[in-house]
């Protein structure tokens, strides 16, 4: 019979014990996966500002009481928005898709202008879309990337 040797997955000592055990030791157990998940939580906290500087810059945007505003493109880039990142996406009647970051959420008109719109449900949003057509005729025309 012979013996498997293996070695801590963090500290690199010599294991004993089971062959299946792949730590020395708890302090090693409790590191290894505390390491492996700060990495994790880092590209998740990274993310998680983004979406608040977002949400702050539309809230500066949209004052209190306001359903909507129309703001400049341009502007928003500005203030920091990043437009890569958004909570989620709802699709309003006429096929006006929304990029929300949180509660509040955008639509594109054109290349130079945006729309900032607070989450009021379903129903608002399809009357909103109908609105924004009647507004906006080329607004359901969206190709910008």
């Amino acid at each position: 019979m012979y013996t498997i040797k293996s070695f801590c997955l963090y500290c690199g000592k010599l294991v004993r014990g089971r062959s299946d055990k792949k730590f020395c030791d708890d302090y090693c157990r409790n590191s290894h996966n505390n390491q492996k998940r700060s990495v994790d939580s880092w590209e998740v906290r990274n993310v998680l500002s983004i979406l608040k500087t977002n949400q702050k810059i539309l809230a500066t945007v949209l004052r209190d009481g306001q359903e909507y505003a129309k703001v400049s493109f341009l502007k928003l880039c500005e203030m920091g928005y990043n437009f890569k990142y958004h909570t989620h996406t709802d699709l309003g009647s006429h096929n006006l898709t929304y990029e929300f970051c949180f509660e509040k959420g955008i639509y594109r008109i054109d290349q130079d202008w945006v729309i900032v719109v607070r989450d009021l449900g379903e129903s608002y949003l399809k009357e909103f879309s109908k609105k924004l057509v009647r507004e906006y005729p080329s607004s359901n025309n969206q190709n910008y990337a």
